[in-house]
């Protein structure tokens, strides 16, 4: 830290040298012509011709009368030539006041060094910006003829807390992201081109549903009531669908108070998608088509890796049913076992379970442990005990189960179906037996929301209801170990003084 401050410092020194000399460190405007890759991927044509870069300072060579130097724009990086009879003594001497980081604008020409290397001629330089704190700059060196990298800025707290650095001295990083917002506009392509609508719904809610978790809670002073931040959007959108709508979704930002690890941040992104008059069937086979078609889009393949596993996301996807999931990996059939059965299985597990936790939670954490890890190729997990899904309709040929998927690809679920609870009076009821979890202690059951059942009571059609986890799917598709590496900025434990 005191080598840090120090740095600082001779920078905070030498930016009032720039300012003696009348040099503004922090200018308005520069008007660029080029980036990077424009002039590396169009050299021939560009050759000698004049063009206006822009970018950060990443490395100077200085040569008594001449330097060169890389700049990094949001593109890439490309190399400067600077030669004093061609920028004059005034400019070479304020280059040389400069450190990495700075940011520099340049006019020149394009030529080729004797090495081959495309470069920029500078004819005229401006300082841009000064940059007071240094970067941990990362070196590379050959070695047997290939390139090494070494003193890398890979410490994964300091990545995740300063993800400015870690984006300018790791630029691979910005590719996992570009990938997010590409993954996320074709979803929004397919659904569109599907006829659907996007819409949005409140993210603070008076009372919150529509999945099983604690939520965020806070106070609205002018209404002096009691809000939490939204676990869901699912009641939300149900009640367009109500309303006349036959095809919605929202991207949304959900807020769960739950704990933290590589798949889990309190806030994080799914979408959420409703079709009325269809069900669970029909959206495994869309499910199916979507995968495929954001594969394709982004990635050019639908045989992507993952993990250190090769998985193909073609269709069909196996499907396969709870309990035959957790009768093949742990060669008992649970699916006539009561609470106390269960709660004995999960023992012999060793699996904790929780008082608090009924029979379908339980399930859920023997499906967990045992299961569900070991799928590594697209599966659907369907038909839930009902117990586990209070918003899924039941199941058309066994009561005791509900019509509702899973896609688990990577040994992670990435998305959850419903053919959707239309029946007023089995919601209701269902939402009783969750208030009676509740009274147990399970802080994830779900509450009774008299406005939802209004809504539906008014009638709801038949629909299929799908939500899918966007930063798991990101992992997914850029072979990412946490759901950390796919957010700019996650939520981490507060620095310590």
């Amino acid at each position: 830290m005191e080598e840090i401050n120090q740095l600082i410092k001779i920078r905070r020194d030498k930016l009032d040298v720039l300012r003696e000399k009348s040099i503004n460190p922090y200018p308005y405007h520069f008007e660029r012509t080029h980036q990077s890759n424009d002039i590396l991927e169009d050299y021939e044509a560009l050759q000698e011709k004049p063009v206006k870069i822009a970018g950060r300072i990443m490395s100077v060579r200085l040569m008594g009368k001449a330097a060169f130097c890389h700049l990094q724009d949001s593109q890439g990086k490309i190399q400067v030539y600077l030669r004093k009879d061609e920028i004059g003594d005034e400019a070479l001497e304020m280059f040389k006041i400069l450190d990495i980081g700075d940011f520099l604008g340049v006019d020149g020409r394009v030529f080729k060094t004797k090495t081959g290397e495309i470069t920029i001629f500078a004819d005229k330089i401006e300082l841009l910006s000064k940059s007071i704190r240094p970067l941990p700059i990362v070196k590379e060196k050959e070695q047997d003829g290939e390139k090494v990298v070494f003193d890398q800025f890979a410490d994964k707290e300091l990545r995740y807390r300063q993800r400015y650095v870690d984006l300018i001295v790791n630029p691979e990083v910005k590719e996992v992201f570009v990938k997010r917002s590409k993954i996320i506009t074709a979803m929004r392509d397919f659904l569109n081109q599907h006829e659907f609508l996007e819409v949005e719904t409140p993210v603070l809610q008076p009372i919150y549903g529509g999945a099983a978790a604690r939520p965020f809670k806070t106070h609205h002073n002018t209404l002096d009531t009691t809000l939490y931040l939204r676990i869901a959007n699912e009641l939300y959108l149900k009640r367009l669908i109500v309303g006349g709508f036959d095809r919605v979704y929202e991207f949304a930002k959900d807020f769960r108070n739950e704990g933290m690890d590589r798949f889990h941040n309190p806030e994080f992104t799914q979408v959420e998608l409703y079709v009325a008059y269809k069900d669970y069937f029909w959206m495994m086979e869309f499910v199916e088509n979507l995968f495929t078609y954001i594969a394709s889009t982004v990635l050019g393949t639908t045989q992507i890796k993952y993990n250190g596993h090769d998985i193909e996301l073609k269709a069909p996807w196996r499907r396969l049913s709870m309990f035959e999931a957790i009768r093949e990996f742990t060669g008992t059939d649970i699916s006539g076992m009561d609470e106390t059965a269960l709660r004995s299985f999960a023992d012999k597990l060793k699996i904790e379970i929780g008082p608090e936790l009924g029979a379908g939670k339980i399930i859920d954490e023997i499906f967990g442990e045992k299961v569900e890890p070991n799928l590594i190729q697209p599966t659907f997990i369907i038909d839930y005990p009902v117990e586990m899904s209070p918003l899924a309709k039941k199941h058309r040929t066994n009561p005791r189960l509900v019509e509702r998927f899973e896609p688990i690809i990577g040994g992670k679920e990435i998305a959850n179906c419903f053919s959707e609870l239309n029946d007023p009076v089995d919601q209701r009821a269902r939402f009783m037996d969750q208030m009676d979890l509740k009274a147990r202690g399970d802080e994830e059951a779900q509450v009774l929301d008299e406005d939802f059942l209004r809504a539906i009571e008014t009638g709801m059609p038949p629909t299929a209801g799908l939500g899918i986890g966007i930063d798991r799917l990101v992992m997914l598709m850029t072979d990412q170990p946490s759901i950390r590496d796919v957010l700019f900025f996650p939520h981490m434990r507060p620095e310590s003084k």
